[in-house]
């Protein structure tokens, strides 16, 4: 049965399992809201875990027609994929002597915190920039899977990269975006960007009277443009190199428009699992230094060419 992550929490064996859900949300828009459709299982009994699915590639049509005569045949075309769930998490370490000292935060709720803060910067990095031709060990991203596609334009009329460029150009910039986002089958369930972009469209946002604030779960705001929800995606895990890339040279970045929903854009578990997994350390067992480990069994699939799109070329810096 297709779940979120908040509906995955329900079943969470025990405190623990669900504290760490709880983190995962926290940490992710992404993983916070995208639905996992907990349907792979294992291949002919093997190890390999896939999941197929057709995306749909041009949209039915529909005519009218005269008193005795037919409907002229069109069918929408699909291409089938098939994928594989990859395993992305972490471990540490850590010595009985040091978890027990405590403080303000101990250690151990440190470790577990930061490792999963890595976990979901890895999942947002895999869902834009994934490529498993590059690491056998990833699922493909977006921008693979956006690569010349119907959904995949250019903004590169578009200057944001100061507040005079902003002043003269917010108004092009805000009909672009109206036209890309309608580029898909439906509301975008957010957009996603570098924190340049973010602020850009903050600041285009506020020009327009558009830009406003809500709050998740965790009382945490988020920035919309109209009814639509801003994500920064932010650096990738262990580093300050952004999710989404600005070019040196150029000084442009892209922005990632997606519709979340089992026709659309969403992520895939394992049959039966909590998606997510925690494995703490045990200090009552011998042994001085114990090892704490949080692990996600993902990928993510595309069902349909206008459920995602990107906007490449958008300028947001000077040279």
């Amino acid at each position: 049965m297709p779940v979120t992550l908040a509906q995955a929490r329900l079943n969470a064996p025990d405190k623990l399992h669900a504290a760490v859900i709880d983190e995962f949300r926290k940490n992710s828009f992404l993983l916070d809201r995208i639905t996992f459709d907990d349907a792979a299982t294992p291949v002919g009994g093997g190890s390999t875990l896939a999941y197929s699915y057709n995306r749909i590639k041009t949209q039915p049509t529909a005519q009218t027609r005269a008193i005795n005569t037919e409907y002229e045949p069109q069918e929408a075309t699909e291409e089938q994929f098939n994928v594989v769930l990859k395993v992305l998490g972490g471990a540490f370490s850590m010595d009985r002597v040091i978890a027990n000292m405590g403080g303000i935060k101990g250690q151990l709720q440190l470790q577990l915190e930061q490792k999963i803060k890595a976990a979901t910067a890895l999942f947002g990095d895999l869902v834009i920039n994934g490529d498993s031709a590059v690491d056998t060990n990833a699922f493909d991203g977006l921008d693979k899977a956006l690569a010349g596609s119907v959904t995949d334009t250019s903004a590169s009329s578009i200057d944001l990269s100061t507040a005079a460029a902003l002043d003269s150009n917010y108004k092009a910039f805000v009909d672009m975006l109206d036209e890309f986002v309608s580029q898909l089958d439906g509301t975008p369930s957010a957009l996603m960007c570098n924190t340049k972009l973010y602020n850009k469209i903050k600041a285009v946002a506020r020009r327009m009277g558009m830009y406003q604030e809500t709050k998740n779960d965790f009382g945490r705001q988020i920035s919309m443009y109209g009814d639509t929800p801003i994500v920064d995606l932010g650096a990738k895990a262990g580093t300050n190199d952004p999710v989404i890339a600005t070019d040196s040279t150029a000084k442009t970045t892209s922005l990632y428009a997606v519709r979340f929903g089992l026709d659309g854009f969403h992520a895939v578990s394992p049959t039966g699992s909590n998606v997510i997994q925690a494995y703490m350390p045990d200090f009552n067992t011998p042994g001085a230094v114990k090892k704490g480990e949080v692990e996600l069994v993902t990928t993510v699939a595309l069902k349909a060419t206008k459920a995602a799109a990107v906007l490449r070329d958008i300028k947001v810096a000077s040279a």
